[in-house]
């Protein structure tokens, strides 16, 4: 039998790991798991466990993600997607609540079920993570209800609301499983699509935003990028805009989007200081926001956002950026494969979406050197 590379030992023991994981927090749940029963079950050592995850948090975080992506791949689309705003925010509450733990579950296996964070954010990291990605869920699940006919421009605040219904019913389901029924609690959300809200105003500070920079630098766009919301593969040359947020910034995501041109291909890509925490952590919202969405929406009718993630930092790293966290925020705008306009720092998205040199200028200057 030829012997295994090392890739591929790794592989299987970070399998075995896993495995072994999902069994102690299923059996004991989160806060009294032990990584030393945990490397018992797998017959490993401490020493390799640590080798493959950097601690009991990132370790639950994988076995959550893992379970997340388990549930998307066997996700079925709809044949349609709701008629109204309203339909649709019952659609998805009813899909989401599908995660609540019943009366009979085990606390641990409850908690698996139900994607429960209790006691693992207790980092101030991962704090501002997760209040900046409900931000960023609330505003791809609004994109998806601006599309239904009759909907306000605006369905952020309706999307937030129904988000923290949602966590909150989770929340109770935690301590107490089986209160709640959760028929009330989607015909409870497919109102909040005709609640009256004053539109919030911008943020304050983009009137201050300093105006992109124009530029004509060549665009090496990096390769082997996946869309989180579609699956598909993503090409960064095309023309658009990029913004790069790290994990405590996302939700500035609405301010490139609000600003950005009819028919532009605005893309997110989501970086963070630690791939192995927040990462994980930002990897297991969206799996689980986008897999609720697949679930109410046709794929026509997905949010017209592109999401990458980028654990490396390859998008950063070609725009010249050697070093990035979890507040990095910049943005480029491309055209014919070139970056035409760059920003960086607060309202960098905003400030690329709503730059229009290139349209007055170095297209016509291209069009000239064309015809000369």
């Amino acid at each position: 039998m030829a012997r295994l590379t090392r890739v591929q030992q790794q592989e299987r023991t970070r399998a075995a790991v896993l495995v072994a994981a999902r069994e102690e927090f299923t059996e004991h749940g989160y806060t009294e798991a032990k990584v030393d029963r945990i490397a018992e079950r797998a017959e490993l050592t401490r020493g390799a466990v640590y080798s493959n995850f950097t601690g009991k948090r990132a370790l639950y975080l994988a076995v959550l993600v893992d379970d997340a992506e388990r549930a998307g791949a066997t996700a079925e689309p709809p044949v349609e997607s709701p008629d109204s705003a309203g339909q649709a925010l019952g659609a998805f509450a009813r899909v989401w609540l599908e995660r609540l733990p019943l009366a009979d579950d085990t606390p641990g296996s409850g908690h698996l079920q139900l994607r429960s964070l209790s006691g693992v954010l207790d980092t101030a990291p991962t704090r501002a993570a997760l209040a900046e990605l409900v931000r960023f869920e609330a505003l791809l699940l609004a994109l998806a209800l601006e599309s239904r006919p009759g909907a306000d421009t605006r369905m952020v605040r309706p999307a937030a609301l129904a988000l923290t219904l949602l966590h909150g019913a989770a929340g109770l389901a935690e301590n107490a499983p089986g209160v709640g029924d959760p028929f009330d609690l989607a015909n409870a959300a497919e109102q909040l699509a005709d609640i009256a809200l004053t539109d919030d105003a911008e943020p304050p500070h983009l009137p201050f935003v300093a105006p992109a920079r124009s530029a004509e630098d060549r665009w090496a766009a990096p390769g082997g990028l996946r869309d989180e919301l579609t699956g598909h593969p993503v090409d960064l040359g095309d023309d658009g805009v990029v913004v790069v947020l790290g994990a405590a910034r996302l939700s500035a995501a609405e301010e490139a989007v609000r600003a950005a041109r009819p028919g532009d291909e605005v893309t997110i890509v989501v970086v963070m200081g630690d791939p192995a925490e927040t990462g994980r952590l930002a990897r297991l919202r969206l799996l689980d926001l986008v897999g609720c969405l697949r679930r109410v929406f046709t794929a026509g009718e997905l949010p017209k956002l592109r999401v990458v993630f980028d654990d490396a930092g390859a998008v950063p790293t070609a725009l010249g950026r050697s070093s990035f966290d979890d507040a990095t925020e910049l943005g480029v705008r491309v055209a014919d494969e070139l970056i035409v306009a760059r920003a960086e720092g607060r309202g960098a998205g905003h400030a690329v979406a709503r730059h229009d040199a290139v349209d007055r200028g170095w297209r016509s200057r291209n069009r000239t050197k064309a015809t000369t």
